[in-house]
């Protein structure tokens, strides 16, 4: 029988969803969880194999991993997220794993040894990236820009919702989000061959860049009602995120430092990755908008 593909984070909106799209390709599919719920539960339905354990802890892995020749890596936003990701590569290699996806973030392209950013995330998926490719393993690294899934449907969707405005600190900025449906699917196609893919860095944007007076204009269309942008204080949007109680502060430094990045222009990029894997563009935001359309709804 063939050898169950593993992936890791399957409770996450990407994980979940390369299960999911693995699965209806034919493929078995072994699913890491931390911990079993409704989430878990649909997989199963649809035939995964659930493992319920935490990446930290090497048994659980050996568990996890065992039997598997193909892996993808993708964990939440965590202070551990190196630890884990040398856990699970220690394991691989152990295993003599044949190919290891791992996802990681567009931003690490502009670091280096001597140029970090500010965000604690960051520099651990760029030192994640440094130790996979010392391991020898055969890895493709998977590097998508920020997500619409983000900044624009969980941290947006209140305001969109009740005020026709999109509140974000981005000034005049450039950006390119992809959503996290074209994410998965790149990885699910990449996991179900992925010898021509090896040793291959992929970096993922949507469709075009703009700034965020268009991409409220394509809300806008999306929603048939204006939306406007406001553009707000930096400062006042990361006091109003910290006092919610909504964000760790690992995950408010990150992704307070994504919007100064914004802010600087350091997200107008665009490639052609998504289209040379999928054959097919990314969605635009006026696409993403109009299938998450209910969500906008009051």
């Amino acid at each position: 029988m063939e050898k169950p593909i593993l992936v890791t984070g399957a409770a996450g909106t990407v994980g979940h969803a390369v299960c999911e799209r693995l699965i209806k390709q034919g493929f078995a599919v072994r699913a890491m969880v931390r911990e079993a719920d409704d989430r878990s539960a649909r997989l199963a339905e649809k035939g995964a194999e659930i493992v319920v354990g935490n990446l930290l802890d090497l048994q659980t892995v050996h568990r996890a991993i065992e039997g598997c020749d193909r892996i993808y890596f993708g964990m939440s936003v965590s202070p551990s997220y190196l630890e884990a990701t040398i856990n699970t590569a220690t394991v691989a290699k152990y295993h003599n794993v044949k190919a290891f996806v791992n996802i990681s973030q567009m931003t690490v392209s502009e670091m280096s040894v001597t140029v970090t950013t500010d965000s604690p995330q960051q520099k651990l998926h760029w030192l994640a990236e440094q130790a996979l490719d010392w391991s020898g393993l055969p890895v493709v690294h998977v590097r998508p820009t920020a997500f619409l899934d983000t900044f624009f449907l969980r941290l947006s969707r209140q305001s969109i919702r009740y005020h026709q405005q999109i509140r974000l600190p981005f000034g005049n900025g450039k950006i390119s989000p992809i959503a996290s449906s074209d994410v998965a699917e790149v990885i699910a196609t990449i996991l179900q061959d992925p010898a021509h893919y090896l040793g291959h860095i992929y970096e993922l944007t949507g469709l075009r860049s703009q700034n965020m007076k268009e991409i409220a204009v394509e809300f806008s269309k999306a929603l048939n009602k204006t939306i406007t942008y406001v553009d707000v204080p930096w400062g006042l949007w990361h006091k109003t995120l910290e006092t919610s109680g909504l964000l760790t502060s690992h995950v408010l430094a990150h992704l307070s430092t994504m919007a100064l990045l914004i802010q600087q222009n350091r997200y107008d990029r665009l490639t052609q990755d998504v289209q040379s894997i999928l054959h097919r563009p990314p969605l635009s935001v006026l696409e993403f908008v109009e299938q998450n359309a209910q969500m906008y709804q009051n």
